[in-house]
């Protein structure tokens, strides 16, 4: 597990709290460093704060979601919601502001490191148009292009694709991609669903991902 921290009290703390629940820890104070311990623990999960000397925990969170498939876990003093989407959307899959809980930072690295993946229903190609989804190599392409997607995108797309005519309330999505020992609250379904449209829709052409307003989202066939 990598912590990145250029504080020491809190590197301190994260690190204690972690060490007794078991877990080999590597504690690192800038971009730079974040940066070779990553290629070289190829850790489970990151825990990153935004404020760094040489750098931007959002910049450097970006770049971990195209390098790894760690768990980000933000915690930061950075607690305006701005600051929070943003975490979001650059791929973290929790957020937490200091002053916090020892204890409850542990319950959200435990529940992170246990979350169930979405479990594909069936493993054969899913096309929809020229959308084509490959749930066995985790794999989407666009009009033949190969589209990256962050474990939570591909995961919410799994799930919606699986079973295009079921509409997946908020909650659903969130007990089956973050597990029912998730602390947030449900806003962040919407913002990874915007990211994946981002990625995956076509100028002129309706979103794949369909919103049924006060329901939830499906998969447009």
């Amino acid at each position: 597990m990598l912590v990145v921290e250029d504080a020491p009290e809190f590197t301190r703390v994260v690190t204690t709290v972690l060490t007794n629940e078991g877990h080999r820890v590597r504690a690192v104070d800038t971009v730079a460093k974040a940066l070779v311990e990553l290629a070289a623990l190829q850790p489970d999960m990151v825990i990153l704060d935004l404020s760094l000397p040489d750098g931007d925990g959002l910049d450097l969170c970006r770049v971990i979601r195209e390098r790894s498939t760690a768990y980000v876990l933000m915690l930061t003093g950075r607690d305006d919601e701005v600051d929070k989407l943003l975490g979001f959307r650059m791929g973290a899959d929790d957020y937490m502001t200091k002053p916090f809980s020892g204890r409850e930072l542990a319950a959200r690295v435990e529940a992170l490191l246990r979350r169930p993946r979405a479990a594909a229903e069936h493993h054969e190609l899913r096309q929809f148009g020229d959308l084509v989804v490959n749930p066995a190599a985790r794999e989407v392409t666009v009009a033949d292009r190969t589209v990256e997607l962050t474990r939570i995108e591909f995961d919410l797309l799994d799930t919606m694709s699986a079973q295009p005519k079921v509409v997946f309330n908020r909650q659903q999505l969130i007990d089956r991609i973050w597990g029912d020992s998730w602390f947030g609250d449900d806003h962040v379904v919407d913002v990874h669903i915007a990211n994946l449209r981002k990625k995956i829709d076509q100028d002129g052409v309706k979103s794949w991902v369909r919103t049924v307003r006060g329901v939830g989202y499906s998969m447009r066939s």
